[in-house]
């Protein structure tokens, strides 16, 4: 009965999207940052800001950041029931929509990634440069799948 009442909630959580990552890239001595990953980059945190109005002391939050704490307030209730971590369900959100096959490869290259970007940060020289290539490729595919 109780998971009865609370799939109406799941399933409006699982219709919000979360947000893609940020890389942070250097080239020439130039920083910039995009959604997109490139050879090197830097996975960057950008929680949206959830300010207050100076002027009135009022919380002022956009629709994202009140988005998003409406999901977070849907998994911790649904935690018990699921097992899922807030990160977990921010995934399952963005996959959802995705076909089988894709979600599948996206599950592969999961375990993949931090492989990856171990390799990076141990390697030195040539085998750093190939390190990098390789994690760039495998962060293309994951973002070109919206993963």
């Amino acid at each position: 009965m109780r998971l009865l009442l609370t799939l109406p909630l799941l399933l409006a959580a699982v219709s919000a999207s979360a947000a893609p990552p940020v890389y942070r890239c250097e080239t020439a001595g130039k920083v910039s940052y995009s959604d997109s990953p490139c050879v090197g980059a830097k996975v960057i945190d950008v929680t949206p800001n959830q300010g207050v109005d100076q002027m009135s002391g009022k919380s002022r939050k956009g629709r994202d950041v009140q988005r998003t704490e409406l999901n977070h307030a849907f998994d911790d209730a649904l935690r018990p029931l699921t097992g899922k971590s807030r990160d977990d369900m921010d995934v399952m959100r963005r996959r959802i929509k995705l076909p089988a096959r894709d979600q599948g490869e996206c599950r592969q290259l999961d375990i993949r990634l931090p492989e990856l970007e171990a390799a990076a940060l141990r390697d030195t020289g040539a085998s750093k440069a190939k390190a990098d290539v390789d994690l760039y490729q495998t962060r293309k595919r994951y973002f070109d799948l919206k993963c």
